[in-house]
C-alpha cells in the first residue's frame, strides 16, 4: 500500500473510532443508514486493522479469541473469473491451514462456470483453492432444509447437504458492493451463499419457488437474506465468526466475470461474531471514504440497507458496535 494511502487509512479508522465512542447515530453515515439504530442497544465488538495482508488475516481472527474444535469450514466465494474481486489464495492461505479448515461453497443459481458441481470443482482447482486446503461443494449430494425462527417471508431455508458435516464456519467475505442486493458482505456469503442451488432461487423469490430464475420482489429478496441467514446461524448454536476483507472495492459482486473497476481506495479487514455489527461497520467505513458516491449510490437504488435492518428486527444481531484497531 503506498504511503499516501496508509496516512488515509490511518485517518478514517480514528475518525471512525471517534464516532463509534458514543451510543446512537454518532457512528452512523449520512443517506439513512442509521434508521433504527436505537441509542440504548447493546453494542457488538467489531475489530479492524487497515493491512490487508495473510499476517493480519490471522491477526484479526485471533483478536476475536475464538477457539473452534472439531471440523472447521472456511466459507468464501471462489470468483466467477480470473478477472473477479474474489479474496485470493494466497491472502487466505494461512489462516485456512491454520485453522486445519475445509473451503466450503455451494453451486450457484444462474449460468456460467460455477453453475455446476463439475465445472465449480474445476474452478476451484483452476483459482488455487484446492491447492491449499480440502474444498467441499455442499450440496454437490442434495440438500437439506433447517427452519427460519421469526421470519416474516421465509418459514424454512434450503443449505448444502454438507452442511451437517462441519462443526464451525468461518465465514470468510470479500466486501463489495452487488448487482441485486446492494452490497455483499457477511450476512450475503451466510444465507446466498450457504444455500443450496435450489435455495439460492428460493431466497431470491422471496420463498416462493425453488426453480426458475433469481428474481422476485425486492423487499421480500432482502428480507430472504436476513432471515436465511439468522437460519444457518441459529442452526449453528454460536459456533460461527465472521470476517471481511475490504479490499478491490467495485459496485459489482464477485459473481461478476467482468466488474467494474474499484473507485474507493482499499480499507482494511474487519472481524466480529456479530455479522449484522459488521457488515454495519464496513457501510460506515464506506460511507466516510473518498471516492464513494457511485458505491453509495448503488447500495441505495437496490434498498441495501433493508437487509441489516430486518437482520436486527428478527435477531441475527445489532447494528451498534464498538470498533476497536487491533494496530
Amino acid at each position: 500500500m503506498k504511503t499516501k494511502n496508509i496516512i488515509w487509512i490511518t485517518a478514517l479508522i480514528l475518525f471512525t473510532m471517534a464516532g463509534c465512542a458514543s451510543k446512537g447515530d454518532s457512528n452512523a453515515p449520512r443517506g439513512g443508514v442509521s434508521s433504527g439504530r436505537a441509542s440504548n442497544a447493546a453494542e457488538s465488538q467489531v475489530y479492524f486493522t487497515p493491512d490487508i495482508s495473510p499476517e493480519s488475516l490471522v491477526a484479526i481472527y485471533q483478536a476475536l479469541g475464538a477457539d473452534p474444535t472439531g471440523k472447521v469450514a472456511i466459507k468464501l466465494h471462489t470468483g466467477e473469473s480470473p478477472r473477479s474481486n474474489h479474496l485470493r489464495p494466497e491472502l487466505v492461505k494461512d489462516l485456512v491451514q491454520s485453522l486445519n479448515g475445509t473451503i466450503v461453497e455451494c453451486n450457484t443459481a444462474y449460468g456460467g462456470r460455477r453453475a455446476s458441481t463439475e465445472f465449480h470443482l474445476q474452478v476451484a482447482k483452476d483459482r488455487g483453492f484446492t491447492d491449499i486446503a480440502d474444498f467441499d461443494l455442499m450440496d454437490s449430494g442434495g440438500e437439506i432444509s433447517i427452519p427460519v425462527t421469526g421470519g416474516e417471508v421465509l418459514k424454512e431455508n434450503f443449505v448444502g447437504a454438507n452442511f451437517t458435516n462441519y462443526d464451525y464456519f468461518v465465514v470468510l467475505s470479500h466486501f463489495k458492493g452487488h448487482q441485486m442486493a446492494g452490497f455483499g458482505g457477511a450476512i450475503k456469503n451466510l444465507s446466498i451463499g450457504i444455500a443450496s442451488r435450489s435455495g439460492k432461487v428460493w431466497i431470491h423469490s422471496g420463498g416462493t419457488r425453488k426453480t426458475g430464475g433469481i428474481s422476485g420482489g425486492q423487499e421480500d429478496f432482502l428480507k430472504s437474506m436476513a432471515e436465511a441467514g439468522k437460519s444457518v446461524s441459529d442452526s449453528l448454536n454460536g459456533n460461527i465468526l465472521y470476517i471481511n476483507v475490504m479490499n478491490r472495492l467495485s459496485i459489482d459482486c464477485d459473481c461478476n466475470g467482468y466488474p467494474a473497476e474499484p473507485d474507493i481506495h482499499d480499507i482494511g479487514i474487519l472481524a466480529s461474531f456479530d455479522p449484522v455489527a459488521l457488515d454495519q461497520a464496513c457501510l460506515d467505513l464506506i460511507w466516510k471514504a473518498e471516492g464513494n458516491e457511485i458505491m453509495i449510490r448503488r447500495i441505495e437504488s437496490r434498498s441495501g440497507l433493508l437487509t441489516l435492518e430486518h437482520a436486527e428486527k428478527i435477531g441475527l444481531g445489532s447494528r451498534n458496535y464498538k470498533l476497536t484497531d487491533i494496530d
